[in-house]
């Protein structure tokens, strides 16, 4: 991402999501982004950040917040909703004479004019969504966001996926589009030390069908331990998802949930939809033993660090093996989780955009 002189230009404009694992990866890369001397203009769209996440940003250094009250790609009514915001986030960028833009959503490229390269990630969408949850055709809401996410994808000078699995997902619901990986990343919270107690945990939207927490509802009856679920059950879009067994401790703030994750022996996600797992990754630097979904991106991520679990019947008999045993596990899996920091991450994205710069 250099300037005229070839120095890295002093400002970025990004987009985020308050809502999900894209706030905690855009304030992590904005935070990486520091040591290479890039401050970010942190654009949300969509709910509001919340005072904790206010808190967060007020961490990173340089770093400007900026609520838009603009639509998420997926919470939008319209194109035309989408089109206004791209032409908004143009603006933005203008005004802060920004030398980047990184748009969290390929749909946000739109066909606004951009005073600076454009480099665009594609942490998910609905038609990679719709074909790992049901397949065949989409339902009109879906179609046109797809129109819109394919239109970006090909405007944008650059894509990134977080996983190769998903980079092939996203082609095969798009046709080819040159895409390049880098993992996400994470920083280790530093919490009290506590004792662990037997016990599984689970973390995200839990009003997203594509988690799969019901699996682990079902389950639950089957252990002699607490299954705790952290994260909403209610979604912007008025979803619910409603639970027998599981434990609910509601959305937790990060210190709260890094606590919970130094507190349990073993994270499962049943996810059949997970571009990367941002809370496996936090769960894994605790040292929590990992259950995962057997699907192309966890493997891609966690395999030999992880017990797979290909179909729901053999969810129980997993957790039981990982309760058993949940040392070697853990160990496997905190080392693992060593490859994915927040330096490599921002590494990676600093390269993308630098690359982009050059040949611009």
């Amino acid at each position: 991402m250099p300037d005229g002189v070839g120095h890295p230009a002093p400002r970025l404009l990004m987009t985020t999501d308050a809502v999900g694992g894209i706030w905690r990866y855009s304030v992590d890369l904005a935070d990486g982004l520091v040591g290479s001397g890039v401050q970010t203009v942190l654009a949300v769209l969509g709910p509001s950040a919340n005072a904790a996440q206010h808190a967060e940003a007020e961490a990173v250094p340089g770093l400007c917040l900026v609520d838009t009250g603009l639509p998420l790609d997926w919470t939008a009514s319209a194109p035309f909703e989408l089109a206004q915001a791209s032409e908004r986030l143009a603006g933005l960028a203008t005004r802060a004479s920004v030398g980047s833009v990184h748009l969290h959503a390929p749909a946000l490229v739109g066909a606004a004019r951009w005073p600076a390269p454009v480099v665009t990630v594609a942490h998910s969408c609905v038609a990679t969504w719709w074909r790992a949850m049901h397949g065949g055709p989409m339902p009109d809401d879906f179609a046109w966001r797809s129109t819109t996410t394919k239109a970006g994808l090909l405007a944008a000078r650059a894509v990134i996926a977080p996983t190769a699995a998903h980079a092939r997902a996203t082609a095969a619901a798009y046709g080819p589009v040159p895409m390049e990986v880098v993992h996400n990343g994470s920083r280790a919270r530093s919490v009290p030390a506590r004792p662990r107690r037997p016990g599984v945990l689970t973390a995200g939207r839990l009003w997203d069908a594509g988690k799969s927490a019901d699996w682990l509802d079902r389950a639950a009856p089957g252990l002699d331990v607490p299954v705790l679920a952290a994260g909403p059950t209610r979604g912007p879009e008025k979803s619910e998802a409603r639970f027998t067994h599981l434990r609910l401790l509601g959305t937790l703030a990060p210190d709260a949930l890094a606590a919970e994750y130094a507190g349990a022996t073993v994270f499962a996600s049943m996810a059949r939809y997970e571009p990367f797992g941002l809370a496996v990754l936090e769960a894994a630097q605790s040292g929590m033993a990992l259950v995962l979904s057997d699907t192309p991106g966890f493997r891609e991520l966690w395999d030999g660090a992880a017990i797979f679990v290909a179909e729901e019947a053999g969810l129980l008999p997993a957790l039981r093996h990982a309760l058993a045993t949940p040392e070697p596990w853990a160990a496997r899996a905190q080392a693992r989780a060593r490859r994915y920091t927040v330096e490599a991450m921002a590494a990676g994205t600093l390269a993308v955009h630098r690359g982009v710069a050059v040949r611009a």
